[in-house]
């Protein structure tokens, strides 16, 4: 920071000081606290889309990944040719496939749709934020050149030239703040409108990414379910393989190796 710099730094410091114990008047600043408002709300919404919607694409990464991990250590526990060998092998490559397909077909169109839009918005944020913080600085300086002027006004001082620089002072400070002030009421309600015809393609892209995922592990996992013996699949269509599972995880709790009861 410039010495410049470091004594406007003091110099609003001493102004807000003054303003909060009252001897120093403040600007109303209503209209603007509504419109900043308003878009505080939307900047912390779409950081917290852009995150959830980076979250999102690497759980379904890792969860595709699991599966095809969990479809190799199951053909491990197979050496033979039996049915539920041939199942185990079928899983397996259902799940190498899905793995590779959310790679190829999901990753890329859903940068491109989903994250890259929301970060592109999301980093203009930090610039409005600047221009918000700057007309803060000039808001302060304006207030400060205005009761320097007024108390001149008031109470003439002995050196003539000081009413006048006064005047100038606050008349370049008030235009300085209303250009920055005129800027933001009219672009901060332009941001915060044009959030839905910007965002609904990127939420309806995102949608569709999460239909196709599911459709496809549905009909990958789906195209195992023919490998299984008639009986299975029947039992399958009935319910009746919940009733089963549960039965030995029942009996598998009754022994003392997995928490059943001490002798």
């Amino acid at each position: 920071m410039s010495w410049g710099g470091f004594k406007k730094s003091i110099n609003r410091a001493g102004t807000q000081l003054m303003q909060k114990t009252g001897q120093l008047e403040r600007s109303e600043d209503v209209r603007f606290k509504e419109e900043e408002k308003k878009y505080r709300e939307f900047e912390k919404h779409a950081t917290a889309l852009l995150k959830c919607s980076r979250e999102y694409l690497d759980s379904i990464r890792l969860m595709a990944a699991s599966q095809a991990r969990i479809g190799d250590t199951i053909e491990g526990f197979y050496s033979d040719s039996s049915e539920a060998a041939m199942v185990a092998s079928t899983y397996k490559r259902a799940v190498e496939e899905l793995d590779a397909r959310t790679a190829k077909e999901l990753d890329v169109p859903y940068r491109a749709t989903v994250l890259d839009p929301i970060g592109k918005l999301c980093s203009y944020f930090p610039e409005v934020n600047k221009v918000i913080e700057k007309r803060g600085r000039k808001l302060l300086d304006y207030d400060a050149y205005r009761s320097k002027y007024k108390k001149l006004a008031d109470k003439p001082s002995d050196d003539a030239s000081k009413l006048p620089r006064a005047d100038r002072e606050y008349n370049e400070a008030k235009l300085v703040f209303e250009a920055l002030d005129h800027q933001l009421m009219i672009e901060l309600p332009q941001l915060v409108d044009m959030r839905v015809p910007y965002l609904d393609p990127s939420l309806e892209m995102m949608v569709r990414t999460q239909v196709k995922f599911a459709q496809e592990g549905y009909e990958q996992l789906g195209s195992v379910q023919r490998y299984f013996p008639d009986p299975i699949r029947d039992q399958y269509a009935a319910g009746q393989l919940d009733t089963q599972v549960e039965g030995v995880l029942q009996e598998m709790r009754g022994l003392s190796i997995c928490g059943g009861a001490a002798p």
